[in-house]
């Protein structure tokens, strides 16, 4: 069988991602942006683009993603903006997949030379220093001193570039970063050295400042390496829709394609062990589905002609033929991608803070650096002492821990909480639900899996259930979704109708050759007595109502889960819509004492909105397409979901699977998160208050500083990756 290779769709150009009310999502690589202040360069130069709406940039995962009108603006507009403040920015599609390899090596490289360069330099200097101690020839002294500045000097031009680059950038773009302090402070002590040698001075420090630069650069290096580790599991999710896919054309014959240029309506051939590369429906074939990345439930899924699989998710059995129904930007896996990044860059309030002091803080350190000098200067100190221990001050002074203090927290927790199939989808989400002390639960597709079974269908006259399913069809309730299955099963494809309006809590309504047509509760369709059991009536003016039971089984975990929030000592209810007999025997089954029922959305809000004035933070757990009103009424809300609804989902979580668990895992891992945050910005505080006053006191080196300052980085970001590793419970 012939097998050919498709150039041409290659070249697929990467857009913006489209959403609602005519506007567009971008999300660009930035790779040049190391501190607060580049993060709030970055913002204002996309917002300064007209026809931009929000930007929002993430200084762990060195991404901003802007919101914008396509109409006005345009991906060029928004990254030439970025360029001309001095950022090199381009669209997350079209930036290299090893990037984070590159600019590792890019470091490790600049890293190697000064490594290198300072201990040649140190052993000179020990010669020196010997020297004078055993009467060196003066002239054999400034040979070794000119000999370290031959090796310094190119040294630093070379090795420096990574804080001189951005540095320059910053400058250009009429900004300061915390490169700049930096970068000055390896050149003054530089150029001082050379100076000393021109002059013939014993005072020189070539060993010092490589030395300076070779500490900078490990802390530089450390710190990327970690955040790489720390940055989200958004970031790779793109690549597992698998790089080359087989394509099968209508005469048999097979194409190799990129993934990413796979069009709707293709058809696929995924071989066993492969990942599926785009969302479709399987043609032929039968076999299991790893859907662990999609659904966090590690079981194989059966799946058989006319099921549905994702772009991701892996083959564990025979050969499929699939038919792509959405490829690339549009699968289920990139807008899964699209939420996490829009939460983990969304500014949560602890993160907002962090921003706001570091953005406070950075201007003060030219300041801070020239205050010690005209101090020592005007205490007596020699302009070389004085120097020195400014160089010292602008090193020390950088508030890089405080910047990533939030932020690589946030992108732990959301990693963490993905792999357990549970999406963040607020920013803040995470502070809200950490600061919960109540759970409030809905019934039908929260404590129960919200897959129900129509009861006695064929009590069901075929006229009836076919203009109850055309009805049906027009919500997402689980109970019309359930009418609808057993309409198709029996009569095959239904036919939808216009003009049904849908009252929340009620049920759904039409006007049919001046009758009034309506399905959904008892006293919605105008029954007095309603029966036992989950139900709902359909009923046309002039005619007998017909009732369609359900049946509808407890999540198997619900009740431990209830127990375990009770032993946190967690206050639990439940509030439904459904009757009072139906709420009762299920709170009873599962351990809930307080319950209501028969409620309306307005009821349900009413009732969170009490609690919150009695001081009460709310976690509500319900379904969050009919319960999005109380979801957004709530202190914090999480919500359960298919794969096909996590974007449609009114919660600032949802998870997914028939377990409840991922409740208990979710508010763990907040509160696990809170904490490291605090954690963070103690170890940010303690440096600055210890720190800053022995560095311009001048007991702390222009070394030493290095050290420190890289080591604060370096532990806030490494706290923070302690939170994926380790049980929160």
């Amino acid at each position: 069988m012939t097998v050919h290779a498709s150039p041409g769709r290659f070249a697929k150009e990467a857009q913006g991602t489209h959403l609602a009310a005519g506007r567009s999502l971008l999300t660009l690589a930035v790779e040049n942006m190391h501190c607060g202040g580049c993060m709030r360069s970055v913002e204002r130069a996309a917002l300064s683009v007209k026809g931009v709406e929000t930007a929002r940039a993430s200084l762990a995962a060195k991404r901003v993603s802007v919101t914008y009108d396509p109409a006005v603006a345009g991906e060029a507009d928004v990254v030439a903006a970025l360029e001309r403040a001095g950022f090199a920015a381009a669209p997350i599609e079209a930036a290299k997949r090893d990037r984070d390899t590159a600019r590792q090596h890019y470091l490790l490289r600049r890293l190697a030379v000064a490594g290198f360069a300072s201990m040649n330099i140190m052993l000179l200097s020990i010669a020196v220093w010997a020297g004078v101690a055993s009467d060196m020839d003066p002239a054999l002294a400034a040979m070794f001193r000119w000999i370290s500045a031959l090796i310094a000097l190119p040294t630093v031009a070379y090795s420096g570039q990574p804080f001189f680059v951005s540095a320059l950038g910053a400058l250009k773009g009429r900004r300061l970063n915390m490169d700049v302090p930096i970068s000055l402070a390896i050149l003054l002590a530089t150029a001082m050295s050379l100076y000393q040698t021109m002059v013939g001075s014993e005072q020189v420090y070539f060993d010092a400042a490589v030395s300076l630069l070779f500490f900078l650069l490990v802390g530089r290096f450390l710190d990327e390496s970690l955040r790489v580790r720390a940055r989200s599991e958004a970031q790779n999710l793109l690549s597992l829709q698998g790089g080359i896919a087989t394509v099968v054309e209508a005469d048999g014959t097979r194409r190799l394609v990129a993934a990413h240029a796979l069009l709707p309506g293709d058809r696929l051939l995924v071989a066993p062990g492969e990942r599926v590369s785009a969302d479709g429906v399987v043609l032929s074939g039968k076999g299991d589905i790893d859907q662990s990345l999609i659904t966090g439930e590690t079981a194989p899924v059966a799946v058989a002609p006319g099921a549905e699989i994702y772009a991701g998710t892996l083959n564990l059995g025979q050969a499929l033929e699939v038919q792509v129904t959405a490829a690339d930007s549009a699968t289920l896996l990139a807008e899964i991608s699209r939420l996490m990044l829009a939460a983990e860059q969304g500014k949560a309030r602890y993160r907002r803070l962090a921003d706001r002091a570091a953005g406070i803080y950075a201007p003060a350190v030219h300041g801070l650096g020239l205050a010690t000098f005209l101090g020592w200067m005007i205490a007596g100190a020699s302009w070389q002492t004085a120097l020195t221990y400014a160089i010292a001050v602008l090193i020390i002074t950088c508030p890089c821990a405080l910047a990533l203090a939030v932020p690589a927290v946030q992108i732990a927790a959301a990693s963490r909480l993905f792999r357990k199939g549970i999406m963040v989808k607020a920013a803040d989400g995470l502070e809200r639900i950490a600061e919960s002390d109540m759970v409030v639960f809905d019934k039908t597709g929260t404590l129960t899996v919200g897959k129900p079974q129509l009861l006695d269908t064929d009590l069901i006259p075929d006229a009836v259930l076919a203009s109850a399913a055309s009805l049906a069809v027009a919500s997402r309730h689980p109970y019309a979704r359930a009418v609808v299955a057993a309409a198709e099963r029996r009569l095959g494809k239904v036919v939808a109708v216009n003009n049904i309006e849908e009252t929340a809590g009620q049920g759904l309504e039409r006007r049919r050759d001046g009758k009034c047509e309506r399905l959904g509760s008892a006293a919605w369709c105008g029954i007095k007595q309603a029966g036992e059991g989950s139900e709902v009536w359909y009923r046309v003016d002039g005619a007998e109502p017909v009732r369609f039971r359900f049946a509808d089984r407890l999540r198997s975990d619900a009740a431990a889960v209830v127990a375990e929030l009770k032993g946190r000592g967690y206050g639990v209810a439940l509030l439904s819509g459904d009757r009072e007999g139906v709420v009762e025997s299920i709170a009873r089954e599962i351990g809930i004492e307080l319950r209501l029922a028969e409620l309306k959305p307005a009821d349900k809000i009413a009732w969170l909105e009490a609690r919150a004035a009695e001081g009460c933070k709310v976690l509500m757990v319900g379904d969050g397409l009919n319960d999005a009103p109380a979801l957004a009424a709530a202190h914090a809300s999480i919500s359960p979901a298919s794969a096909a609804d996590i974007s449609q989902r009114a919660a600032d979580f949802v998870f997914q699977g028939e377990r409840l668990a991922p409740v208990l895992e979710a508010i763990a891992v907040a509160k696990r998160a809170r904490s490291m945050a605090f954690q963070n910005f103690a170890v940010a505080f303690v440096y600055n208050i210890v720190c800053v006053p022995l560095a311009m006191a001048g007991y702390v080196t222009p070394l030493i500083a290095a050290i420190v300052m890289s080591t604060s980085s370096i532990l806030v970001t490494a706290n923070a990756l302690r939170l994926a590793g380790r049980p929160p419970l």
